[in-house]
């Protein structure tokens, strides 16, 4: 299993078992721990994650940092943890206060949904006060699961990560800019879309006037984009169908001449194999099976155009036929049935197409609505 896998595995885990933590000690043990390990690193090896670090503040000793992960015996991230249900907002400043303590570049504050990565761009050895980079681990998109990468143990490299934090940071503080722009415009950026499309005076009520019209303009602009892009993925998709059309019509006008298919054991075992391997993200009810002629499929939602993949056992040697997102089909050899359990990251993201495919439809029905 990839990364990108174990980190949505992850965060669906938290969701479902969020309600059930009820300490911050269980938070540690249930979400950070996990999410440690996740990392590539040994959470039960003191050499590589120490809890209860020790941080000393001046005066001050004895002040612990939840978790240290460390590097070449130094503590190179700072961890901590809170309550999953806490606001993190209030908590920064004690992350702070252990920062220029010790020789750790980057701190990092969670409850185990939120996580925040924090380090010294602004001056160095002092922790920034805002977040270089942050995500919810429940919703987690492609692009930060990337980011988060670099920070696994087997791709982490101290000189790219502050490389790229820097350009996080800002992106970050963009992207809020943008948003919050998007929402209520203000008044500077009605006035700076105003004046190159209106050429009399701005006067307080006709900056008011645009106020509304730029609002109205920003939303339909962003539907419109939204509803373009989807539907050029799905006339993308539509354009493979009738190839695919035609192959099963053709199996089916072969079976509805009588010919005799059988479903052997071999392809029962596999159906059963593709079941486990899909049961972690879907409904076993949605997997179902149609045997044909020359090979056995496997359907998501009983549909022919949901192929998750097909089994060609009927010959001298076995091959499974997997897709990808054109729909294309690749057939490789296998020497025994138990053999698809190598093939689960395929089949992980062949159903998630099906489902955004499907989300898409939907999405694009509402906003024409």
């Amino acid at each position: 299993m990839d990364f990108k896998d174990e980190i949505k595995l992850f965060g669906d885990k938290v969701e479902k078992l969020k309600n059930q933590i009820q300490t911050e000690e269980a938070t540690k043990n249930a979400f950070i721990m996990p999410f440690i390990k996740v990392l590539g690193y040994d959470v039960f090896d003191p050499f590589e994650v120490m809890p209860e670090f020790i941080a000393d503040i001046g005066i001050k000793k004895g002040e612990k940092v939840d978790y240290a992960i460390l590097k070449e015996g130094k503590p190179s991230i700072l961890i901590e943890c809170k309550h999953w249900g806490e606001s993190l907002d209030p908590h920064n400043s004690q992350l702070f206060r252990y920062f220029h303590t010790t020789t750790a570049k980057f701190g990092l504050l969670s409850n185990g949904i939120i996580y925040r990565f924090y380090t010294d761009l602004t001056e160095q050895n002092k922790m920034d006060d805002k977040p270089f980079f942050e995500f919810n681990v429940t919703d987690i998109k492609d692009n930060q699961i990337e980011e988060l990468k670099k920070f696994h143990k087997s791709y982490f490299n101290l000189e790219n990560i502050q490389t790229t934090a820097s350009e996080l940071k800002y992106m970050n503080e963009l992207k809020t800019l943008i948003n919050i722009e998007f929402q209520n415009p203000s008044e500077g950026l009605i006035k700076l879309f105003t004046k190159q499309i209106y050429r009399g005076m701005l006067t307080s009520k006709i900056v008011e006037q645009f106020g509304a019209l730029t609002r109205k303009s920003i939303q339909q602009y962003i539907n419109d984009l939204i509803t373009d892009r989807l539907k050029s993925a799905l006339k993308k998709e539509n354009d493979t169908e009738p190839a695919d059309a035609e192959k099963e019509t053709a199996t089916t006008n072969a079976e509805e001449k009588g010919a005799l298919i059988e479903t052997t054991e071999e392809e029962k075992e596999g159906y059963m194999i593709v079941k486990t391997i899909l049961r972690q993200k879907i409904k076993a009810a949605r997997i179902a099976y149609r045997d044909a002629q020359s090979y056995f499929a496997i359907l998501l939602d009983d549909n022919n155009r949901k192929t998750i993949c097909r089994l060609y056992f009927n010959g001298s040697r076995k091959y499974i036929g997997t897709f990808d997102e054109q729909k294309k089909e690749t057939r490789t050899e296998m020497m025994t049935v138990d053999d698809i359990f190598k093939f689960e990251e395929i089949l992980h993201k062949t159903v998630d197409w099906y489902d955004a495919e499907k989300s898409a439809g939907k999405l694009i029905q509402t906003l024409e609505q």
